[in-house]
Formats: C-alpha cells, structure tokens, sequence
C-alpha cells in the first residue's frame, strides 16, 4: 500500500534557520545538492553534512565547537540555563516542529545528570515539508471499528512523525472528524498541524504516559495519537487507554515485525490486543511512503 506526497514549493531551509545559521553555511547547504534538508549535522572541527532521504551531502563547511556552542545559546534566546533540563534530555525544540540534538560532555552529581558541557555537535531535524495523504491509516483504524489501534513502525528518520501529523489533521477534520488528542511529548507537532476545522488538542511537552492519561479522562479523546512509544509505563498507560475504549494511533522504532514484538512494552501491548494493526513504513522512490500491513494475527505468523 502507498501513500503518495503532494509536494509544495518550499525553502530548502525554514526562516528560522536562515537567520540562525552562519551566512557561509546557508549558502553551502543551498548549494550542496540537496533539493530539502531534512537533516543538518554540525560536529566541531568536522565537516558539516545535510541529508536527504538517507543520502548525505557535504558542505564543506567546518565550524569550530565555540561556534557551535554559540549556536545552540542563539537557538536558546542567549539563556542556556533556561533550557538546561531539555538539554539533559539529549535535545531542544525550535518553533516548526524543528528538533535539534545536543552533543557534548555530561555533567554529574551523585550520578545525576545536571548539565551538558564542551558543545561539540548539533543534529538539526526538520518536519518534512510534505502534505501526506493518510488514508490508508485512518482506513485502518476504521476497519478496526474501535476494537483496537494502529501501530506504525520504522527505522528512524523514515517519516513516521510526518505520518503522523497528516492523521491526526484527517482523523479530526470536521465534519465527521473524532475527538483527537496528540501527546507531543518532544513539541514536534506544535504548530504544525494547520486548519481551523479541526477537533483537535494538542498535549505539548507532557510525558507520554501522564498525557495518555489526560487525553483520556479529562479531554474525552475519541482518538489518542503518540509518537515514538516503547517503554514499559508508556504502554501500561496505553493499556488503561484502550480498556476506557479509546482507539491508539502510535509510532515506534523497529526495522522488522519479530524485532518488533521482541520489546517488552510492545509486546505487553500485543498480548493485551490493543492494536489490532501493525504498519512497517518505508519510503519510495517516488517521494512518498510505502507500508507492508499486517493484522494482529498476520503479525503473529510473520514473528
């Protein structure tokens, strides 16, 4: 099953980075061939690479770690210490759904983390700037008849957020949209998902199973879409989920069914029945997004 992209013309860069970057650097990313960044590395005294689609570009451009560190203070409004906990967390968020990775050199106290030192490479992750059409997801779920979610699953970077976020824009589209919750637990979605007509809430920042909890008992969810789940309290809390009789939409990281159903948390999940269809995610060679899709049953089989 396929799911074609309808492209718009965009900026190989959002506004926000042109005016964050080094002028050097804008102009070596426009030029490196690249026709959109979907991912910028920095790493000090190393080149800098964008990718694309898995492929990697080069710059040419080498920044030195007080440039980088310096970037990622502008990335912060000048006030690190304001964003120190995020940082601990391995990354910040910039308006657009853009996430930026940190690198550095971990600061410790009685074996807590309290801070991130010696800056020494950025991971800049752009949403794709694609509209995707997510209709065989929602036809899925609704197959399903609310008997159980949908789980898509692929390697990183494939475009599982991007799918995502056109579900939850669809799955909520009045006037025969359900109640959708998003549990944006790293602010990816924020301000991403456009259109007035939307019965659409979005949980930004919370841990996803305290939003879970939330989207369910006080949002009245019809609908409850994570994304990147896996831990064994995530899908504890899934579980409380689906036994209130709310359908999940979620993502998770995996490159095969039985490597799927190997981790702990997807496994109680699958044992408990709470997706009744699983979806492995690939992109294609005509800029949109291919899925292999198995019930729960098929997923047993091919395990």
């Amino acid at each position: 099953m396929q799911i074609i992209e309808r492209r718009q013309k965009k900026e190989l860069l959002p506004q926000i980075l042109t005016d964050l970057l080094p002028e050097n650097l804008t102009r070596a990313i426009a030029g490196c061939g690249a026709r959109q960044a979907e991912e910028i590395r920095l790493h000090a005294n190393r080149v800098t690479t964008v990718t694309q689609s898995g492929k990697n570009y080069n710059t040419g451009v080498v920044l030195s770690q007080k440039e980088i560190s310096g970037l990622l203070s502008s990335m912060c409004g000048g006030s690190l210490y304001a964003y120190q906990s995020r940082i601990c967390n391995g990354y910040i968020t910039l308006p657009g759904g853009i996430r930026v990775g940190v690198c550095g050199s971990a600061a410790l106290e009685k074996g807590q983390m309290i801070g991130v030192g010696e800056i020494s490479g950025l991971m800049i992750r752009l949403p794709h700037a694609h509209h995707v059409s997510a209709k065989p997801i929602l036809k899925m779920l609704k197959e399903a008849q609310g008997t159980g979610g949908v789980l898509i699953f692929s390697p990183p970077g494939t475009g599982k957020t991007t799918c995502l976020r056109a579900a939850a824009r669809e799955a909520s589209a009045l006037p025969d949209g359900r109640r959708t919750v998003v549990i944006d637990a790293r602010a990816e979605f924020f301000g991403t998902i456009e259109g007035g007509d939307l019965m659409l809430d979005v949980l930004t920042g919370y841990p996803q199973e305290l939003g879970i909890d939330i989207a369910v008992r006080t949002l009245g969810a019809e609908l409850v879409i994570c994304d990147e789940i896996g831990t064994t309290a995530e899908a504890r809390a899934i579980l409380s989920a689906a036994n209130r009789g709310v359908p999940i939409l979620a993502s998770t990281h995996a490159r095969s069914f039985s490597e799927l159903l190997r981790r702990p948390g997807i496994a109680l999940l699958h044992r408990a029945k709470v997706f009744a269809a699983y979806a492995k995610l690939s992109r294609n060679s005509f800029g949109g997004f291919d899925y292999v899709i198995r019930s729960r049953e098929e997923a047993d089989d091919d395990s």
